[in-house]
Order: C-alpha cells, then sequence, then structure tokens
C-alpha cells in the first residue's frame, strides 16, 4: 500500500471513452453518459477528485479497508478494490481501465472465464461503486490514525498532518507541515552564504568551501596567529617570527634550518663558517670549474659536514663548466648583497642585545627613584596631564635584568582616557608629545653593583 502515487486515491476517472476507433451503439453511448452523471454522488465533494488524463492507466484504490475489503469487490485483474466498477454481461466485474486494457492487448476475451468479450458490451456497475466508496479505509500516511469513507480519502490527504511530499531541493520525504522548516533548516541541499567571501553554496558543500575560501580566518601553525587564508603564505614567507627557515648562506654551503627569529643569531655565531663558505666559493668561480682544494685547508673550526655541504656547492658550481664574465660579476654582486643583508641582521641583533643595557653592571640595582610620565598640554594654558609613581624595589620590574626582555611590568592600566584628548590641546599638527622623567634616589645600604653618591644639588634625569 502506498500513499504517495499520484494516480492512487483518485476516487474517479473522467474519461469513460470506449475502444480507441471503435463506434459505439446510441445504447452504449447511453450507458457511458449515465455513468458520467454518476461519477459524484450527492455525499461525494466534485472538488475532491483528480482530473486524469484520458490515456492514464488507473488501476484500483490501492488503501487499506477497515474491516478487509471482500473479494466480490476486488478487482480480478489487479487485485486492489474497483475504481469505476465494470461488469461483463457473464457477470464478472472489473476496473474500467484494467478491463479495457486486457481486451485490448490480450485480445476480446473475459480474463476470468475466457467467454468472448467486446468493450461495446461492458456497462457501469454504479451499484458496486457506490458500495466501494462507502466502505471504511485508513489514512495511508505513517503515524496517521484516522479513518474515514473512501469517498472522503481525498479530502483527508489533502489537509492531513501526516501526509509527505518530496523536498523540492533534496527529494527527501518531508511531512508537509515540516517542509518549510526542513529546506531552510535541515535540508541538505539548502542555500547557504559564505559570512565570510559571500559565496553561495548548499549545506553540503560547507566544509569544502570553509577549506578553501580565501577570507576565512585560520591559525598560523606556526606563531598562531590568526589571519585570513589569503594573507597566510605571504606570513609564513615573510613575516611569522617562527617559521622554519634556511640559513641565507645556504647556497654556499650552510645546511642549518631555524626559525625566523634565530636568524641573526645564527648569522653572528657563525660568521666566520660563513665567510669560509663565501671564500671557497669565490675561487671555484676564479677556476672556472676546476675542482678545489679540500676545505681542510680552511681551519679546524669548520666540522666535517660543513666542509661538505662546501665541497658539493663547489662542485655543482664546477659542474656547469667555465662561466661567461657576466655571470660571474652578477654572482659576485648577490654575494655582496647578502654580505650587506647580514651586516643588517647583526646591527639588529646588536640592538636588541642593547635592550637588556650596556652599563647594567655599572648601575645601582634594584632601581630606586620617582617616574614622572606626562601628556603635554600644547595649548597657551599648559595644563599637563601628569602622574608620578614611585618605583617599588621589592619588585621584580625594577631589579637587574637577567634576560633580554623582562617579563615583568610595572605602569598604569589607563594613563588617560581617548576622549579626555580633545578637552585640550594634548593633539596639535596631529602630534602628541610625551615626556618621561626619572629621578634616581641613591640610598647607603647595600644594593646590588657598586655604591654610587649624587654629585651636585639636584638627582640625574635620564
Amino acid at each position: 500500500m502506498s500513499g504517495s502515487d499520484s494516480h492512487k486515491g483518485s476516487l474517479e476517472e473522467v474519461s469513460y471513452e470506449g475502444a480507441a476507433g471503435a463506434e459505439l451503439s446510441s445504447c452504449a453511448l447511453a450507458m457511458l453518459e449515465r455513468e458520467r452523471e454518476s461519477i459524484h454522488s450527492p455525499s461525494e465533494s466534485p472538488g475532491a477528485s483528480t482530473i486524469l488524463p484520458s490515456t492514464a492507466l488507473v488501476q484500483g484504490y490501492d488503501v487499506e479497508f477497515d474491516p478487509p475489503l471482500e473479494r466480490k469487490y476486488e478487482c480480478p485483474i489487479c487485485l486492489m478494490a474497483l475504481r469505476n466498477a465494470i461488469q461483463t454481461p457473464c457477470g464478472h466485474r472489473f476496473c474500467k481501465s484494467c478491463i479495457e486494457k486486457s481486451i485490448r492487448d490480450t485480445g476480446q476475451r473475459c480474463p476470468v472465464d475466457n467467454e468472448m468479450l467486446l468493450e461495446d458490451q461492458l456497462f457501469p456497475d454504479n451499484f458496486a461503486k457506490r458500495e466501494i466508496l462507502s466502505l471504511t479505509v485508513r489514512c495511508p500516511n505513517a503515524g496517521c490514525t484516522d479513518k474515514m469513507e473512501l469517498r472522503h480519502l481525498e479530502n483527508h490527504l489533502a489537509q492531513c498532518p501526516f501526509a509527505t511530499m518530496p523536498c523540492p531541493q533534496c527529494q527527501q520525504s518531508v511531512r508537509k507541515i515540516y517542509l518549510e522548516e526542513h529546506k531552510t533548516i535541515e535540508c541538505r541541499r539548502r542555500p547557504m552564504s559564505c559570512p565570510d567571501c559571500v559565496a553561495s553554496f548548499v549545506y553540503e558543500e560547507k566544509e569544502l568551501h570553509e577549506q578553501q575560501c580565501p577570507f576565512a580566518t585560520i591559525m598560523c601553525q606556526y606563531c598562531e596567529l590568526v589571519l585570513i587564508r589569503d594573507q597566510m603564505d605571504s606570513h609564513c614567507d615573510t613575516d611569522c617570527p617562527k617559521a622554519p627557515i634556511a640559513c641565507t648562506f645556504s647556497t654556499f654551503g650552510c645546511k642549518e634550518r631555524m626559525q625566523r627569529h634565530n636568524l641573526a643569531q645564527h648569522m653572528q655565531e657563525f660568521t666566520q663558517m660563513h665567510m669560509r663558505y663565501m671564500a671557497e666559493f669565490v675561487r671555484c668561480l676564479s677556476l672556472n670549474g676546476t675542482t678545489p682544494k679540500s676545505l681542510w685547508a680552511l681551519g679546524p673550526s669548520l666540522s666535517s659536514e660543513d666542509q661538505g655541504a662546501a665541497s658539493a656547492s663547489c662542485r655543482g658550481i664546477a659542474s656547469c663548466g667555465p662561466c661567461q664574465p657576466s655571470e660571474e660579476m652578477q654572482r659576485i654582486r648577490d654575494m655582496d648583497g647578502r654580505l650587506v643583508k647580514q651586516d643588517h641582521q647583526l646591527r639588529e641583533l646588536i640592538i636588541l642585545e642593547d635592550t637588556r643595557g650596556a652599563f647594567d653592571g655599572h648601575l645601582s640595582w634594584p632601581f630606586q627613584g620617582t617616574i614622572r610620565l606626562a601628556i603635554l598640554d600644547q595649548g597657551p594654558d599648559a595644563q599637563h596631564h601628569m602622574e608620578v609613581m614611585e618605583t617599588k624595589p621589592d619588585l621584580q620590574a625594577f631589579k637587574k635584568p637577567t634576560i633580554q626582555r623582562n617579563p615583568k611590568g610595572f605602569g598604569y592600566v589607563t594613563f588617560l582616557h581617548l576622549h579626555q584628548l580633545s578637552q585640550r590641546a594634548f593633539v596639535k599638527d596631529d602630534t602628541l608629545l610625551i615626556r618621561c622623567e626619572v629621578t634616581p634616589r641613591f640610598d647607603m645600604f647595600q644594593r646590588e653593583g657598586p655604591t654610587v653618591q649624587p654629585r651636585g644639588p639636584e638627582a640625574s634625569r635620564d
């Protein structure tokens, strides 16, 4: 039994034409006219019938009768309840479509007793039709327990809360009352839009799109910085401090790889080795492809691995054959550029090292004194915003630095709210002036480092 077949559950059939091309007698025409008039009984709703094309084959009613259907109302051909019951001169009942098709396809014989049977000998059995339409049936929709006369089934199906229909997006069978909710919330083919790039796709493609969306936010696998996907390659290639990179002198033989923020330290520590690599490289160029001497002569500071790397680099140059003068000059210019870059990196490293203080060993620790911070009012009134704080020697922030950057700090969470900048002339010509005054205090008790007494009436300011 199925309630999804569009032909099943239809209570009537409008077309009652005879055999194709056959001439009907006046008696047969009158019988067919009476059949058309009796299609809708007084108790039936005309709007409940389904209008079908004359060529459609509609078999019996495939529904569940309660109580079960009697054999006398069962079509011998389709074995379902008679639809538009037709009776033969030999006393057998069939569905109208079933017997007409049987006569046309298998010959003009009754399927039950094989008696001669012509289409113009068929006549409607209106009594059986009304009896069948009055029988009680169950709603075919799963979950529905309603019962009604067969003639009312189609009206019930149109309103049944358990009725189903295929989703137009995914073709899944869904109850009508939940169809809109399914299409917008549950359907795997529901349309979606990416919040990042505004691209359109269906829900089942969401994961694939998220893996490819150029504007999706992702985390750097090295430094865990969150960026959009389109920026990630550039970030890893040029900016990420923890991305693994090769040494600047890798083409000359250095095989070291390190995180980008460790490159400057590596360049400083292995400057001599890099220079030896470059010297051997230049020597190979001057020999125009001749085999270089053993790198053992360069000194014991080179490990066997470093020497092998440099030798391999030179052999690669030698295998290229004699170099043209223009090529040699270009390579020399490239090497000169690398040296300049290395020099800049070393200078940067030196600057970073100076953040610890070149004279920390000559100062008194822990630091004691007064710190004054001020945002200057550039107007005629000069009403500066100033805060004064005293150092606290017991805090780690004021003790002698032991690492490049002290993880402990001391200061204000909020120094000045932004909206206060416009209340006075703190900003003038798009410039903000900030002044910091540090007044050390030299106590006589024992501190780390040499004891220094102030000279002059005023403490020095840094």
